[in-house]
């Protein structure tokens, strides 16, 4: 595996983090079922280790004090040129920053935000760390999608703020693109996968969806639904043993 180390457009999906405030246990949960290793990261936001594939960086997990206030959660981080415009961009649209804009050492800059409906997503502007090394591979990121009960509302905020062109399907689904080709989508949803508030799902690609069903409920996680086979993929909706919600998706090339 190379990795691949390239400044993505202003838009596109670039990273995912997971903070936890059980991050030794996440780091066996998902060492083990994705095959990842990890190296130190930057601490402004408190203890954070990089996720490693084969020596290539894919996602984040950092720390958050101990339960009672705060859930285990997947974010998403695009792409952006300018961290501090975007972040003004977001507050205008009527979403809101919850920290940030802030350096995170020499690996760029960071903004924490959340969208209309409370759905949270990250702002990265890269230096040093420019993103995700791989994508679309076994253990890697493979996909982002909003679950929300508005996509046209969603769709609206996410192309004001980040530039994104909206391309709705006859689902009532909407695809964003960037340069012509979809980074990310927006899918409708009354009750998101593991209930709660619209929120931003990750998605991984995995060799076998069944086999890691499996593997993640051996492992002290839950499923929230499927192994089930769509266009895109066999996908599954699961929980991390500290709630963390994500998805697998079996790529047709990877079957």
């Amino acid at each position: 595996m190379t990795a691949v180390k390239v400044r993505l457009a202003q838009g596109t999906p670039c990273w995912v983090s997971l903070m936890t405030s059980d991050q030794e246990g996440a780091m066996a949960f998902y060492g083990t079922l994705l095959g990842w290793e990890y190296t130190p990261g930057p601490t402004q936001l408190g203890a954070y280790v990089r996720a490693t594939l084969g020596g290539a960086k894919v996602a984040g997990i950092g720390s958050t004090p101990p339960p009672g206030g705060h859930r285990a959660e997947w974010t998403t981080y695009f792409a952006v040129d300018n961290a501090d415009e975007v972040s003004q961009r977001v507050n205008e649209c009527g979403g809101t920053v919850a920290v940030g804009p802030l350096q995170a050492e020499h690996a760029g800059r960071l903004a924490i935000a959340a969208d209309l409906s409370g759905a949270v997503f990250g702002l990265w502007q890269g230096e040093e760390h420019l993103g995700w090394e791989v994508s679309g591979e076994p253990g890697a990121p493979a996909w982002s999608e909003l679950l929300t009960p508005d996509v046209p509302a969603a769709a609206v905020f996410y192309r004001a703020v980040l530039g994104q062109d909206p391309s709705p399907d006859r689902d009532g689904n909407t695809a964003l693109l960037v340069d012509g080709r979809p980074v990310a989508g927006i899918r409708r949803s009354t009750t998101p996968s593991g209930g709660g508030r619209p929120h931003w799902q990750v998605h991984f690609a995995v060799a076998d969806a069944d086999l890691t069903v499996r593997q993640t409920v051996g492992l002290g996680g839950q499923v929230s639904d499927g192994p089930q086979d769509t266009p895109y993929g066999r996908v599954a909706w699961l929980n991390d043993p500290q709630g963390g919600r994500f998805a697998v998706v079996q790529l047709p090339d990877t079957a």
